[in-house]
């Protein structure tokens, strides 16, 4: 199976360790749904994978939405005039702007200050994460500290200085596709538009790129694979609405991030509810130690993916959902607060959900009527009375329930056998002639002439 590997704890401690060092280069950045800290989060991508990235101007339609005019920045401050004291900077962390923030220049009082400041006062040291990313305005997120800090200076006034431009541009997002032995695709998707965030969604990013990674170093998956990296939400259906015609390809999605926190690995199924990867995560994520929640309309991006005019195969995979911890969209969020042992469990978790949605298909039996002869193929011990061994026990499972109807996974759940263990002997029974993919056409199947006992 292509991510075997990558389900061992030592090759999951390293990939992590890698990944985490990603994250560290990617955490000053300042990111948002569009600009230049979206282009530099994905070089820094790119220096792992190849990535076809994608440039769609300002104005274009998607659906109900449009994309949205770019927005950059360049530096953002309030500044005491008495003492000329800086006393936020966006130089010293990238969450104290409110992203999309239209560019000032302006000598305030405190009156007129205190409006366009957020903080958290049950978190006093914590910065919060802001956006107005469709109303004009703009704002300074600081700590309930630096507040109070603020307002012992008296009435002012303060300098406050945002140097950002919004302007006809470009929503930009990338892809990396594996491609497999068929044009059915799955889609590993993660939102790239968090600032000074690193659970969410730097964990998600460095995710999807160890994943994409030891895929293209693997053997050649079965599905083709593409690892989609857009902001959240009009990112999401920038990428519907321009791939609408290659939706019918996709068997499954899992929409990733907040992945390294301490919280239990927490699988949301998809608005079906036994799609393919939500078959998937039944038998891998409980086994993992965590569990799984039914589908509702609000989260990340399985909500697009899930809509009712596409009602895709998307589940999502977290460890605490989204605002299901104290740190959540805060500056508490930083590198510190992720676990690399979680990451790594993650990193497991996430290769076992691919290779069971990559090999998971409907075999059929060639030779039904009865058993087959397996130990004059090689399959099978030549001295009787021992009983069979889990290999030949996985073969015997398949060969009785491969009737065209039931998949490896519906197997797997059934026998309690490991899914590995069955995707290998489904591999040894059809290099024997024994079985043949239920699907597969019948010049490709292959005769069942001599199949027999």
């Amino acid at each position: 199976m292509p991510l075997e590997a990558l389900q061992q704890p030592e090759r999951a401690a390293a990939v992590a360790a890698d990944a985490f060092a990603l994250m560290r280069e990617l955490f000053p950045l300042v990111r948002s749904i569009t600009g230049n800290g979206v282009r530099r989060t994905l070089d820094g991508v790119e220096a792992w994978i190849p990535l076809t990235r994608h440039e769609v101007p300002s104005g274009t339609p998607a659906f109900d939405w449009e994309v949205p005019q770019e927005w950059n920045v360049r530096e953002a401050h309030i500044t005491e005039v008495a003492t000329g004291r800086r006393l936020v900077d966006l130089r010293a962390h990238s969450l104290h702007l409110v992203s999309y923030s239209t560019p000032l220049r302006a000598r305030l009082s405190r009156a007129e200050l205190e409006p366009h400041l957020h903080s958290l006062p049950d978190q006093p040291d914590a910065i919060p994460y802001r956006t107005s990313y469709y109303r004009e305005t703009w704002g300074f997120c600081l700590s309930q500290r630096q507040r109070d800090a603020l307002a012992a200076c008296g009435e002012g006034p303060f300098d406050v200085v945002i140097d950002s431009t919004l302007a006809p541009g470009h929503l930009t997002y990338a892809e990396c596709r594996v491609p497999g032995e068929t044009e059915d695709e799955a889609v590993v998707y993660t939102h790239v538009c968090h600032p000074g965030l690193a659970n969410d969604n730097l964990t998600g990013i460095a995710a999807a790129a160890a994943l994409a990674r030891e895929l293209r170093a693997g053997p050649k998956p079965r599905l083709s694979w593409r690892f989609v990296f857009a902001p959240g939400t009009i990112g999401a259906l920038t990428w519907l609405a321009r791939h609408e015609a290659e939706l019918p390809r996709i068997r499954a999605g899992l929409v990733i991030g907040l992945l390294g926190d301490a919280g239990a690995l927490t699988y949301k199924r998809s608005r079906r509810g036994n799609a393919l990867p939500d078959r998937a995560a039944e038998l891998i994520v409980p086994a993992a130690g965590g569990r799984l929640v039914d589908f509702e309309p609000y989260g990340y991006d399985e909500r697009q993916f899930c809509s009712p005019g596409f009602d895709l195969p998307f589940g999502r995979l977290t460890r605490s959902p989204n605002a299901a911890y104290p740190e959540y969209h805060s500056s508490a969020d930083d590198l510190d607060f992720v676990r690399p042992e979680a990451l790594a469990g993650s990193l497991q978790c996430l290769a076992a959900l691919v290779d069971a949605i990559d090999a998971n298909q409907p075999w059929r039996n060639l030779s039904p009527k009865g058993e087959p002869r397996l130990g004059k193929r090689g399959l099978y011990g030549l001295t009787g009375g021992a009983g069979p061994g889990q290999f030949e026990h996985a073969l015997l499972w398949l060969l009785n329930q491969s009737d065209g109807r039931h998949d490896l996974i519906h197997i797997a759940a059934r026998s309690k056998l490991p899914l590995p263990l069955l995707a290998r002997a489904a591999r040894a029974l059809h290099e024997a002639g024994l079985l043949a993919p239920a699907d597969a056409p019948p010049s490709m199947q292959p005769e069942e002439e001599g199949t027999s006992p």
